[in-house]
């Protein structure tokens, strides 16, 4: 058992202890309570009311004075009751057990993979759905393993991408390999009306994962003793002129949306490249809030519960994860602006649309819905129920690609599960590269096999 597991350091669903992340408006934090004059008003008929309707009057002598207040109290009572269903969502009227969407799955998704922001849980997600559904899937061509990262992405990293013999671009249903995003060549590859979507997180816990996983590749950060000298003094040991192996040392959210990392955090530039973001990502989801983000992004494409339900994969062990101090954590929202920006604008876009999407309370009970479902799959599924160090892990082809000074977990299957039951667990648990090289083997028959690394620089 490795406790504290967390994957690439996020919680799903609740922020990490002590974090500095936008927090959701109040309302989603406690169950609204209505307040002592919610649904209290004056009476709108004087004393003495005479509907015309009627011939019931308080001064009438013919009616008994008592069948004329009973009369008022249940016309009240009626009047109460009404304006309680008008205060309710009327989305709560939809069960929130329910497992049918409105209308068909949307099938064409582009997912931007950002890094080291619970995005393997995504990609896991999407590539299971692509699976079971037999959609086809934008691959990196031969023997690669990204979409041409960190370079910008070129519709040619793709396998198979070819002209049919009407010249027109072959299209695919999804796309969610770590690419550099540049929209013209990715609407070579994408159909119209493709969803597209992405995931940011906390650039403070976002740098600090970096920062272990790629300690050993990223110029700025071999010399650096820990992330706290670093950010002491970040111009002495990042050297922009080194250009893409420093990607990862500053604003690298930013970069993977096709920005420049490097770029000075004016006014007027971050609020055209935000606009640029809204305009084209139909949804971007926030790492410390993954549950709740599942909720909304399965909403929006009109996917079944399991199709969302995921375990945390390329998680740490708590003994790779490194607090850094007040000072430090302050010193990144500087070093890193231009990601600090993203993430606070895209926090506040978030709850806005879990708001006109969701409301509170259907909220909390699709959150807790998709919780629940998460423990039944997990007791189903995983010995233990917990993740497992690299060594721990049994079978060779579950074990997940190790860098830097990461400890990244894995996972045991139950064993004497039926095959059916065992394919599903299986796809759940497969990390990220495997599960690209099976989807290749199986979409592209009579290409070579992709060759896994199980270790890094």
């Amino acid at each position: 058992m490795v406790p504290g597991a967390v994957e690439e350091s996020v919680s799903l669903g609740h922020p990490s202890p002590g974090t500095t992340a936008c927090t959701p408006p109040a309302e989603f934090l406690t169950p609204k309570q209505p307040s002592d004059g919610d649904f209290l008003w004056d009476s709108p008929f004087p004393q003495g009311w005479n509907a015309r309707t009627s011939h019931l009057s308080a001064s009438s002598p013919d009616v008994p004075l008592g069948m004329c207040f009973w009369a008022t109290v249940l016309l009240v009572l009626t009047l109460i009751l009404l304006a309680c269903l008008l205060h309710m969502d009327n989305r709560l009227l939809t069960p929130p057990h329910s497992d049918e969407a409105k209308g068909l799955p949307i099938t064409n998704v582009m997912f931007l993979k950002t890094h080291k922001t619970a995005s393997s849980s995504v990609l896991n997600i999407v590539f299971r759905f692509a699976e079971t559904h037999k959609l086809s899937v934008a691959l990196p061509a031969g023997s690669d393993l990204h979409l041409g990262y960190p370079w910008l992405f070129l519709a040619r990293y793709v396998e198979g991408v070819q002209q049919d013999r009407s010249g027109q671009q072959q299209h695919f249903n999804i796309m969610c390999n770590h690419l550099r995003f540049n929209l013209p060549e990715v609407q070579k590859v994408m159909p119209k009306g493709t969803f597209y979507f992405s995931i940011l997180r906390n650039p403070i816990f976002q740098l600090e994962s970096s920062f272990t996983y790629y300690r050993n590749y990223v110029p700025a950060f071999k010399r650096a003793k820990s992330l706290d000298v670093f950010l002491a003094s970040p111009g002495t040991y990042y050297n922009e002129s080194v250009g893409l192996p420093n990607v990862y040392a500053r604003n690298n959210m930013w970069f993977d949306f096709g920005f420049d990392n490097n770029a000075p955090a004016e006014e007027s530039y971050v609020r055209a490249r935000l606009a640029d973001v809204e305009r084209r990502f139909h949804l971007v989801l926030i790492a410390e809030y993954f549950d709740e983000s599942m909720v909304l992004l399965r909403r929006l494409l009109r996917w079944r519960l399991d199709d969302v339900v995921s375990f945390k994969l390329n998680s740490r062990s708590q003994n790779s994860i490194t607090s850094l101090t007040p000072e430090s954590q302050e010193r990144v929202k500087h070093w890193c602006a231009l990601d600090w920006r993203l993430y606070q604008h895209f926090n506040h876009t978030f709850w806005a649309k879990v708001r006109a999407e969701l409301g509170p309370e259907r909220l909390r009970a699709e959150v807790a819905l998709l919780r629940a479902r998460r423990r039944e799959l997990t007791a189903l599924c995983l010995q233990d129920s917990v993740p497992k160090n690299n060594w721990q892990i049994n079978d060779p082809q579950l074990r997940p690609y190790q860098a830097g000074e990461a400890d990244i977990l894995g996972y045991n299957l139950q064993e004497g599960l039926d095959n059916e039951t065992l394919q599903m667990c299986l796809r759940m648990v497969t990390p990220k590269l495997q599960y690209t090289a099976r989807l290749y083997a199986l979409q592209f028959p009579e290409k070579p096999p992709k060759n896994i690394p199980l270790t890094g620089p």
